[in-house]
C-alpha cells in the first residue's frame, strides 16, 4: 500500500522540475524495502534484491542507467571487503582459534567472579570485533555454562540465578559492543563506510578503528559494572572458573601449525588494513585507474581470504569449503541492497526534496541532533535488525540533519544501532543467550534499557569530541 501511494499519488514527488516522477518512485521503492526490512515481511536478503528488478523498471536511475546503476552498489568495494573478512572469521572457527584466544584472554584477567565475568565481556568482545557476532556468542555460551554449572556444583546451593544472568548477559552484550570496534566487526560498519564513500567521504580502515575502539573499551567497564550489580547478589567469593578455563584449555591441546598460518595472516592482514592509506597513496600514482582505500582495503581482504583457501597443511585446506559454507553470505546481498537503495534515494533527486522537508530538526541546536538521532535509532533497533535499522536510517538522517553535523551523526547512529541490550529479539546474541534459561526478560528489559540510553548518549557524546578529527 505504501508503494502504490508514493509511487501513483499526485504530490510533488511526481513533478519535480528537473527529475519528474523518479522522486516519487525512489521513495516507494525505499518504502517498500523499509517496511519489510523492520517488520520482516520476507527474509531481509530477499528485500535486499528488490532494487535489482524494482529501480531499473521504474527508471529511478534516469534513462539508460537502471540495469547498470542498480547492479554496481552490488559489486562495492565494501562487500569485497566484508566477504574477505568473514571468510578470516571462518578460518579462525574451522581450527577453533577464536575459542583458544577467547579461552587465552578469560584465562590472564582471571577467575575470582568479578574478574571472570569480566573476563567473559572482554573475551567476547574481541571476537567479536574480527568474526561475526552471532557466531561469537554460539562459541561462547557453551563456555559460560560450562562456568556456571561448575560453580553451582562448588556451591551445592542450587541455581545461580543472578551470576548465571550476569554471564549470559556478558556474552550477549560482549558480541554487540566488539563489533563496533572495527570497520569488518558488523554489517552496519561496513555500511556506513560504503554510504559515506558515495558522498565523498573515505572511512579507512584506522580511521574507523580510532572512533570504533575507543567507544568499546569506553563502554565496556559501563557493562561491567551494570551485570556486576546483578551477579554479586549471589555473594560468591574465592576462584571459581579456574578449572573450567583450564579444562577447556586442556581440550584444545598444543597449539598447532594451522592455527599459526592463520593468525599470521590475520595479523598480516590487519596490519595491512591499518597500513591502507598509506598503501593507497602509494598505489594511486601507479595504477590507470581511480583507486580509493576502499579498493585497496577490498583486495587485501580477498588476497588474504585466497591465501588462506590455496594454502594446505597436514593434508587440508587451512580453509576448506566446509568452514565456508558456514559464513551468512546473505548478509552481503544485505549490504548491496542497502547501497542500492542509498544511491537511487540520491540519484532520483529524493535526498535534496527530503532535506527541505526535514529543517525543523535542523534547526536543533547541533549536539541535540546527533544525541536526537542516537536515541532514535537505539529505539528502532530494539525491534528490528541493526543491518536492516541502520539502511534504512543512513538515508533519513543524511538529510534530516545539518550539512555540518552529517559525517558525526550517521558515524553516531551507526555505532548506536549496535547498541541494543533490552529485548531478546533485538540482536541475534541476545536470543541465544535468552536461551540459556538464566535470563528472564525483566530484568534483562531493565538493565539493557538503562544500557541503551547510556550508549545512546555516550556514543553522540564521543563522536561530537572525536569524528570531526578523524574524518
Amino acid at each position: 500500500m505504501a508503494f502504490f501511494l508514493l509511487a501513483f499519488l499526485d504530490t510533488p514527488l511526481r513533478h519535480d522540475p528537473e527529475f519528474g516522477s523518479r522522486p516519487a518512485f525512489a521513495a516507494a521503492g525505499a518504502a517498500l524495502m523499509a517496511v519489510w526490512w523492520l517488520t520482516e515481511a520476507l527474509p531481509i536478503y530477499v528485500t535486499a534484491c528488490v532494487p535489482l528488478v524494482l529501480f531499473p523498471l521504474t527508471g529511478v536511475f534516469g534513462p539508460g542507467e537502471g540495469v547498470k546503476q542498480s547492479v554496481l552498489p552490488y559489486v562495492d568495494p565494501y562487500i569485497f571487503l566484508f566477504a574477505g573478512g568473514m571468510a578470516i572469521g571462518a578460518a579462525m572457527q574451522q581450527w577453533n582459534l577464536h575459542r583458544r584466544i577467547a579461552l587465552g584472554i578469560m584465562d590472564r584477567i582471571g577467575s575470582d567472579p568479578r574478574r571472570l565475568l569480566a573476563g567473559m565481556l572482554a573475551a567476547t568482545a574481541f571476537i567479536s570485533m574480527w568474526i561475526s557476532n552471532t557466531a561469537t556468542a554460539a562459541m561462547m555460551m557453551p563456555i559460560g555454562l560450562a562456568v556456571v554449572l561448575q560453580v553451582e556444583d562448588q556451591r551445592g546451593a542450587g541455581r545461580l540465578r543472578h551470576y548465571g544472568m550476569a554471564i549470559m548477559l556478558a556474552i550477549a552484550y560482549g558480541a554487540n559492543v566488539g563489533g563496533i570496534g572495527t570497520k569488518i566487526g558488523t554489517a552496519p560498519n561496513a555500511q556506513f563506510s560504503g554510504f559515506m564513500e558515495r558522498l565523498g567521504i573515505e572511512v579507512t580502515f584506522l580511521q574507523f578503528l580510532a572512533v570504533g575502539l575507543p567507544f568499546v573499551l569506553m563502554f565496556l567497564p559501563v557493562v561491567w559494572w551494570m551485570l556486576w550489580r546483578i551477579g554479586r547478589q549471589e555473594g560468591l567469593t574465592g576462584e571459581v572458573g579456574e578449572e573450567v578455563i583450564a579444562g577447556e584449555l586442556a581440550k584444545l591441546g598444543p597449539v598447532r601449525r594451522p592455527e599459526r598460518i592463520v593468525l599470521g595472516v590475520f595479523l598480516v592482514t590487519a596490519g595491512l588494513w591499518i597500513a591502507g592509506k598509506v598503501l593507497t597513496d602509494f598505489l594511486k600514482t601507479r595504477v590507470p585507474f581511480e583507486l580509493t582505500s576502499a579498493h585497496v582495503e577490498g583486495g587485501i581482504a580477498m588476497l588474504a581470504a585466497l591465501t588462506l583457501m590455496l594454502w594446505r597443511t597436514q593434508g587440508r585446506q587451512v580453509l576448506g569449503f566446509r568452514a565456508l559454507r558456514q559464513v551468512p553470505w546473505e548478509t552481503l546481498l544485505l549490504l548491496g541492497g542497502g547501497f542500492a537503495m542509498a544511491a537511487a534515494i540520491q540519484k532520483s533527486g529524493l535526498s535534496a526534496w527530503l532535506g527541505a522537508q526535514l529543517l525543523a530538526i535542523r534547526g536543533l541546536p547541533p549536539f541535540a541532533q546527533v544525541l536526537l538521532s542516537s536515541v532514535a535509532v537505539v529505539a528502532l533497533s530494539a525491534v528490528a535488525s541493526n543491518t536492516a535499522t541502520i539502511a534504512v536510517m543512513l538515508v533519513v538522517l543524511k538529510d534530516a540533519v545539518a550539512p555540518g553535523v552529517m559525517t558525526t551523526t550517521l558515524f553516531a547512529a551507526t555505532i548506536a544501532c549496535s547498541c541494543d541490550f533490552a529485548l531478546p529479539v533485538g540482536t541475534p546474541p541476545n536470543a541465544i543467550v535468552f536461551g540459556s534459561g538464566y535470563v528472564s526478560i525483566p530484568r534483562m528489559a531493565r538493565t539493557g534499557a538503562v544500557l541503551d540510553l547510556l550508549a545512546a548518549a555516550l556514543a553522540a557524546a564521543w563522536c561530537w569530541l572525536v569524528v570531526r578529527f578523524v574524518l
